[in-house]
């Protein structure tokens, strides 16, 4: 059957995160019914990472293989057609060989978060971003962030459920920028790696804001890592703020915006 490399945008509010459950709509059910309703058979999306209930994405990858090969573009204008008015949209739709596997294949993930520091709570950007009342010192958590950047042991930033089978993962880039926005700020974190552990991103970005509150400093932070208990690191960083990137595979090159943010000022 023919494979369909299809990379995605959705509001991850709407969802109970990517991977089917019982308790609602998840992302890969909401895709793979909208295919069965084009093709006439049900086929299983496999993503090349999964989100968690309230984490949006920019450029979630996933895979499928349908009964039919049409034109990529009719693939993803006939999926999209299927999935209106759920706020998921497939953005590129593309025929891939049968050995690609959109988790499997993947060189690297990115992710950003967005914390929005400012007085007022946010309205129009409600449930997108980490709502933050106070200022956060942006240049001190991109100090003490490269202290996480490398290979370690991540155990103080994995969620107690995670079922990788080890700790051990290689950080490649971690950037925090700082946006002035009308009464405040945008505080963005990009990460990067081959994968991450679950929660990792959101346990780094908690103990990051602890350094952005004066709380902590680079040395507490290096402390939490090397304690390598959950415990000893800061709180996880809420859902909503958390962004699913960008996936890099061998035969594509990838502009991780390190420099600039992805998203309009507020």
């Amino acid at each position: 059957m023919p494979r369909y490399k299809l990379t995605l945008e959705y509001d991850g509010s709407a969802f109970v995160g990517w991977q089917r459950q019982t308790n609602g709509l998840s992302v890969q059910q909401a895709i793979e019914e909208a295919a069965q309703r084009y093709c006439g058979v049900l086929p299983v999306a496999h993503a090349a990472g999964r989100t968690d209930s309230g984490v949006h994405a920019l450029g979630q990858v996933a895979h499928i293989d349908l009964e039919r090969g049409d034109p990529a573009e009719k693939v993803r204008d006939a999926i999209n057609a299927h999935l209106r008015p759920l706020p998921v949209a497939v953005r590129q739709a593309e025929r891939v060989d049968d050995d690609f596997h959109a988790r499997f294949s993947a060189l690297e993930r990115s992710y950003v978060y967005r914390i929005l520091c400012r007085r007022a709570h946010p309205v129009l950007e409600h449930g997108k971003v980490w709502w933050v009342a106070r200022p956060l010192n942006a240049e001190a958590m991109h100090e003490a962030g490269q202290i996480l950047v490398g290979n370690h042991d991540f155990t103080s930033f994995r969620a107690t459920e995670c079922q990788s089978r080890s700790p051990v993962k290689t950080l490649d880039l971690l950037t925090v920028t700082h946006t002035p926005v009308p009464e405040g700020s945008l505080i963005e974190i990009f990460v990067r790696a081959r994968s991450f552990l679950h929660h990792q991103v959101r346990n780094m970005v908690g103990t990051l804001s602890l350094v952005g509150t004066g709380k902590w400093t680079g040395r507490d932070v290096r402390k939490a890592l090397e304690a390598r208990s959950r415990s000893s690191a800061g709180p996880t960083a809420p859902a909503c703020g958390l962004y699913f990137l960008e996936v890099r595979y061998p035969t594509k090159e990838a502009d991780y915006h390190n420099n600039n943010s992805v998203f309009s000022p507020l």
